[in-house]
């Protein structure tokens, strides 16, 4: 397996530093699964981010994050996460334990070709995470999004403007990356999802069909 494409040393970084949520942790764990060149940066740079946490000094409370709590409890409340058994992942190669230990719910179709199996975290966080499994030949529509996706993939390949992805590559789209991937033909591409934000879709199709796209 040659992978090509790699989290930034600013993720790996976080990830080292634990600065990131568990849907993240998530995908940039699979990821290392795959690649030693990131689990050696990683390893390398592990006690420089515990000795930082260990110097930093405790933020200060300021005079309006009472004010600021007591709002956050009249936001609506996340509907409780479904309690199944661990999730059966033996058909999906290449996931750490950490994933394999998680609960999820069942494939579902959200597009032609296309099927979502969500990873039923045990806590609510901003970030979905998520299988995406797209049969050979299937072209997304073009698309960017309002906050920020992590992708590594598992089985099958895809391409778009940022270069061929096939199994353990990394993939990072923000507000900044307007892109359509193209499924490669051979096997269905299963790929391990974190999203904060919406998917923003573009042309005239991807306006109509907007209000039923939800991932």
């Amino acid at each position: 397996m040659t992978i090509q494409h790699h989290p930034s040393d600013v993720i790996l970084g976080a990830f080292a530093a634990q600065a990131l949520d568990r849907g993240e942790r998530m995908v940039i764990a699979t990821h290392l699964k795959h690649c030693a060149h990131c689990r050696a940066f990683v390893r390398k740079i592990d006690p420089i981010c515990g000795l930082m946490l260990d110097r930093v000094a405790p933020v200060p409370v300021t005079d309006g994050s009472l004010a600021r709590l007591m709002e956050r409890l009249d936001e609506p409340t996340p509907r409780p996460i479904r309690t199944e058994p661990p999730a059966n992942f033996e058909e999906i190669p290449g996931l750490p334990d950490a994933v394999r230990r998680q609960r999820a719910g069942d494939w579902k179709w959200i597009g032609p070709g296309v099927h979502l199996r969500p990873i039923l975290l045990p806590e609510y966080e901003a970030t979905r995470v998520f299988l995406l499994k797209a049969a050979p030949g299937t072209r997304m529509l073009q698309h960017s999004h309002t906050e920020l996706e992590m992708t590594c993939v598992l089985t099958g390949a895809f391409s778009h403007d940022g270069g061929r992805f096939g199994p353990g590559d990394f993939d990072f789209g923000d507000e900044d990356v307007d892109h359509k991937p193209l499924v490669e033909r051979g096997e269905d591409c299963v790929c391990l999802v974190a999203m904060r934000g919406e998917l923003r879709l573009s042309g005239l199709i991807g306006r109509l069909i907007q209000p039923f796209v939800r991932l």
